[in-house]
This record gives structure tokens, C-alpha cells and sequence, in this order.
């Protein structure tokens, strides 16, 4: 069964959420006192006081995740609460996005059902330390690949889900079209993130002078922005698309076409663990399998009664052992897909041109399209 967070408190919590620079269902209802303590309490009591479902949830050094999670019931994933498109929590508790359903995708290859997981809703500040600590298995939240973080602070950064980058919006009244006309102005920006970083190190490398107005939520951040108080805003792209959708005034504001950085996204395990690592990451490939080959969540059933391709049949899990390889049923990657969908269906669902937050694809395209995605081999 999927885990709704407090959706009593749902407004609460999408406005004290913060969207990382360079990311429903959830955990059945809870009183609602209970809930209110669990909202207001630091990360590290949260956990305690939901003891009865995570304590010792952390696998040891060397541990199993798999073992953990399974022992549970539910995935548990760090995201996102505020991102239209990605991760965002409606009036009723309900998550939805890019980077959940692929929460729902590690639940449906786990466990055969893609309703057994539990987004736990995180800034950018407290991620890290969630995955670290064990109080999440995976963070899946707009998060950016960095050599420091893939080493560091002890993180392992699986395939990338989707590749971003760095832009920035302004008022169209404004007539700011390039960096260049930023000179002496303005730029409102998350502190302690990749995006302050990169803006610093372009903005020197051009000679631009600017006042940074720096803000720890994102929330703050986008007030400043609307109420005018700096010149742009300054992030992802997918994120300035995705809260673009919810300004008073969308059209009044456009995204420039200048990108300064290169974003990858995706899912992030702690090290130590190699088969949970796997297991996360060949969920991702499956979805790119899919596409590649055509497989939808429609016409799956089909496709596995009539394939005569060898690596369909390993794929459906008709043939082969590839499932036990990574601990795992022999069809999970047949549980992925005809629950959650092939990456084109997961992608067109959030961010398709049908959507408010469409993106066109881009890199995220598969590669005999002109993009970067391909799954390795499925033997």
C-alpha cells in the first residue's frame, strides 16, 4: 500500500520545503497531533519518534539494504514536496512528479508493487544527512552528480534520470535577455548549493558584477524574486519551468536561453552497499530497456507473449536468472514497467508537452534520437 505524509499538513509542508540546486503516496494517515509533532520536530527526533517503523531501519556498515527494506515493507525515498513535475505534494497528501515515480519504480522491482514506498519530504540542507544516517534508502530529488558528493560525503550517484542545467528567469519587462545585462544588478540564489557556486565562477570568469540575494528556502527565494526585490532567479532549468507554472503571473517572465552549467540528475544510494546500488540503478535502465524497445505498460503483456528477442525474454524474465543476480523475483523488470512505464511514458506523464511543465526532451532523449540515454546490455 502506497504512504501518504500528513496530509493534513500538506499546504505546511510545501511551503517549508526547499528546492535543491544541483530533488505518493505515502505512510498511512497519523493522528493529527501526531502528525503536527513529527512536522515540527528536527529530522533526527522525527525518526525517533517513529520508531515503531524505522528504528534500526539503517542497514550496519556493510549492511543489506535490501534485507532492511524488505524487513519494512516500503521503500522509503528522500524528495521533493515543491516542485511541480518532480515532486509535489497536493491538499490531500498526494505526491506526484518525475522523481517519485521513480521511487515507485525501485518499489514495483522490489517488491512487485510500485504502492510500497514512502517519500520523506527533504530540503536541500537535510538530504545528505537522511541518506547518511540511514533514515532514507534513496535520495530521488532534483540532486546534482558533483565529484564531492560522489565521494565525499559518501554517496554513490546511479544513472542519471535527467540531465539539467543551470538558467536563469527575469521579468520580460525588464529586457533582460543575457548575462551581460545582469552587470550591476541583482540575482536571487539558494546558499549552500552547486547553483551559488556556478553562478559565482561565471559571473567572475565574465567579469559581471552582481549582488547576490541569497535565501535558505525556496519559498523565500521566489517571494523575493515576484516582489521584485532581485533582477532573476537563478536554478535549474527544470526547476525555473517547473515554479514558473505557479508565479501569479507566468507569462509576465521568461527563462533566457543562456545554461551555465551541466546539471546531471538522478538517484543517490549510500556506499558500501553494491547490491542495493545495482539494484537502484538497473530500475533506471529498465525504464531506458523499455523505451528502446518499445515496451509501454500497455502493450507489455503482449510483447512478452510474442518476442522471439533473447534479451526481451531475459527482460520479462521468461528466461534467464538475471533477477537473482541482483536478489530480486525473475520479472521485476516486467514490474517496473507494466506498473510504472517505460522513461518515455514516466517522462511525457510529468513533463510531456501535454503538461504544464513541459520540457522539451532534449539530451534526455534516447540515444538514436540524438540524446544521452541508453541501457547496457540485458544478458
Amino acid at each position: 500500500m502506497s504512504r501518504k505524509f500528513f496530509p493534513v499538513f500538506a499546504l505546511l509542508i510545501v511551503l517549508s520545503m526547499v528546492l535543491a540546486a544541483c530533488g505518493g503516496s505515502a505512510a498511512p494517515e497519523a493522528p493529527a497531533e501526531e502528525s503536527a509533532a513529527a512536522e515540527e520536530a528536527p529530522a533526527e527526533e522525527a525518526v525517533a519518534e517513529e520508531a515503531g517503523e524505522t528504528e534500526g531501519a539503517a542497514p550496519a556498515e556493510g549492511g543489506s539494504t535490501l534485507a532492511t527494506v524488505q524487513e519494512r515493507g516500503y521503500v522509503i525515498c528522500g524528495g521533493n514536496a515543491s516542485v511541480p513535475g518532480f515532486g509535489f505534494i497536493d491538499t490531500e497528501g498526494n505526491y506526484s512528479g518525475f522523481d517519485i515515480d521513480f521511487c515507485k519504480a525501485v518499489a514495483a522491482a522490489v517488491f512487485g508493487d510500485a504502492e510500497k514506498y514512502e517519500i520523506r519530504p527533504l530540503s536541500s540542507q537535510e538530504r545528505f544527512t537522511a541518506l547518511q544516517s540511514g533514515e532514507i534508502d534513496t535520495l530521488i530529488r532534483n540532486t546534482t552528480w558533483t565529484l564531492s558528493r560522489d565521494t565525499d560525503l559518501g554517496s554513490n550517484f546511479t544513472a542519471t534520470t535527467f540531465y539539467d542545467g543551470q538558467g536563469f528567469i527575469v521579468r520580460i519587462a525588464d529586457g533582460i535577455s543575457a548575462l551581460e545585462d545582469l552587470d550591476g544588478g541583482t540575482v536571487c540564489v539558494q546558499t549552500g548549493t552547486t547553483t551559488e557556486a556556478n553562478l559565482a565562477d561565471v559571473m567572475a570568469a565574465r567579469g559581471i558584477s552582481y549582488e547576490p540575494v541569497v535565501y535558505e528556502d525556496v519559498e523565500t527565494g521566489w517571494t523575493t524574486y515576484e516582489e521584485g526585490r532581485c533582477d532573476a532567479y537563478t536554478t535549474d532549468k527544470s526547476g525555473l519551468v517547473s515554479r514558473r507554472t505557479l508565479l501569479e503571473n507566468p507569462d509576465d517572465h521568461m527563462i533566457m536561453d543562456e545554461t551555465i552549467s551541466k546539471e546531471p540528475l538522478g538517484p543517490v544510494v549510500r556506499h558500501g552497499d553494491d547490491q542495493w546500488f545495482d539494484i537502484v540503478q538497473w530500475t533506471v535502465y529498465a525504464t531506458f530497456f523499455a523505451e528502446e524497445h518499445g515496451i509501454t505498460s500497455a502493450n507489455i503483456d503482449d510483447m512478452m507473449a510474442e518476442t522471439q528477442s533473447p534479451s526481451e525474454k531475459k527482460f520479462f524474465g521468461t528466461e534467464g536468472e538475471l533477477g537473482s543476480f541482483l536478489g530480486l523475483d525473475a520479472n521485476w523488470s516486467y514490474n517496473v514497467v507494466s506498473q510504472v512505464g517505460s522513461y518515455s511514458e514516466i517522462y511525457d506523464r510529468n513533463l510531456g508537452p501535454d503538461t504544464k511543465t513541459f520540457i522539451p526532451r532534449g539530451l534526455n532523449s534516447l540515444y538514436t534520437d540524438g540524446g544521452l540515454l541508453y541501457a547496457p546490455a540485458w544478458r
